[in-house]
C-alpha cells in the first residue's frame, strides 16, 4: 500500500470516528437539553427540583445512604432551599445557563410555594461538550431567605456568603451547625458530590415564570412568606423533604466530610481525606 493510500485510509477512519462522536455527542446533549428545557415552567421546575433534591438526600428505604447525603440535621435546620440545574456548554458557544426554584420554611414548619429562579451567561443550543451540574443551596438564616424574597438578583459571595456544606452523620455535622455560614452549597456533577465554588454566581428571580403560573405578578416575598398556598405540582418536592427529615439514623456510624473542588472528601473533624469521589 502506497503512502497516499495509507493516508486516505487513515483519513477515512478518522472521519468515521469523528462523525460517530458528533452523532453520539449531539444525541446526548439533545436528550439532556430536552430534559432541561421542559423545566422552564414552574410545574416542570418543581418536578425537576424534586428529582434533584432526592439525589442529594438519604433514601428512607436505605438508611445507610445518609452517610453520603446532605445531613438530616442540616435539612431540619434549613430556613430555605434553592434547587437548580446549570448547563455549561462549549465548542460552539461557551457559557452557562441554569434554572430552578427556591422555597422557604414557614413558621409552622411547613414549606412555602416555590418561586422560580435562574442563572445565566451566554445563550446556548445543542452543543458538543456540555456539562450538567445540579445544585442545592441550603439557606441557614432568615437573612438568606430575605435575599431571595427581596426580588432582583442574589449574588453568591456578594449579597450573601456560601460555604461548601457538610455531608454525612454524627456530632461533627451538629458542630458545623453551631455557627453555620448563611448558606451551605452542595453540587453534583455526573452523580458525584463536588465542592464547586458558587462565588460570584448571580441568581435571578424569574418573574415571568411566576406570573405565568400564579396568574398575576406575585412578588417573591409573597410566595416565600406563605401568602401564596403551596401548589399541588410541588407536592412531590415536599414529600421528598419530609421523608428525608424522618429517616432513622440510629445505628449508623458517625461519618462526616466536606467535598472539595476536586471531588476529594475531607473529614470535617481532622482535615484528612476520608475517601475520594471515585471510591465511594
Amino acid at each position: 500500500m502506497s503512502m497516499m493510500d495509507k493516508f486516505r485510509k487513515g483519513a477515512q477512519k478518522a472521519g468515521i470516528q469523528a462523525s460517530a462522536f458528533l452523532k453520539e455527542g449531539s444525541s446526548r446533549i439533545a436528550n439532556e437539553s430536552q430534559h432541561f428545557v421542559q423545566g422552564f415552567s414552574l410545574p416542570g421546575e418543581a418536578e425537576k427540583a424534586a428529582k434533584i433534591l432526592a439525589s442529594f438526600l438519604a433514601d428512607p428505604e436505605h438508611p445507610e445512604s445518609a452517610l453520603n447525603a446532605i445531613p438530616k440535621a442540616v435539612l431540619k435546620h434549613a430556613r430555605g432551599l434553592a434547587i437548580f440545574q446549570v448547563v455549561k456548554a462549549g465548542f460552539v458557544f461557551s457559557g452557562k445557563v441554569g434554572s430552578g426554584i427556591v422555597i422557604a420554611r414557614l413558621p409552622d414548619g411547613s414549606w412555602s410555594a416555590p418561586s422560580c429562579i435562574a442563572t445565566g451567561g451566554v445563550g446556548w443550543g445543542l452543543q458538543i461538550g456540555a456539562d450538567v451540574t445540579d445544585f442545592v443551596i441550603v439557606l441557614n438564616s432568615e437573612e438568606a431567605v430575605r435575599a431571595f424574597a427581596m426580588g432582583g438578583n442574589v449574588t453568591i459571595g456578594g449579597n450573601i456568603s456560601a460555604a461548601a456544606g457538610p455531608i454525612g452523620t454524627g456530632g461533627a455535622v451538629q458542630a458545623s451547625l453551631a455557627h453555620p455560614a448563611p448558606m451551605f452549597s452542595y453540587s453534583k456533577s455526573k452523580g458525584l458530590f463536588a465542592g464547586l465554588s458558587l462565588e460570584g454566581t448571580v441568581l435571578i428571580e424569574r418573574k415571568d415564570a411566576n406570573r405565568h403560573f400564579y396568574g398575576s405578578a406575585v412578588p417573591a416575598r409573597d410566595i416565600l412568606s406563605g401568602r401564596v398556598p403551596p401548589p399541588e405540582v410541588a407536592s412531590r418536592l415536599y414529600e421528598v423533604i419530609e421523608a428525608a427529615e424522618g429517616i432513622d439514623e440510629s445505628g449508623l456510624p458517625e461519618s462526616a466530610y466536606v467535598p472539595t473542588a476536586t471531588g476529594d472528601h475531607l473529614d470535617v473533624r481532622y482535615g484528612g481525606t476520608v475517601f475520594d469521589a471515585e471510591g465511594h
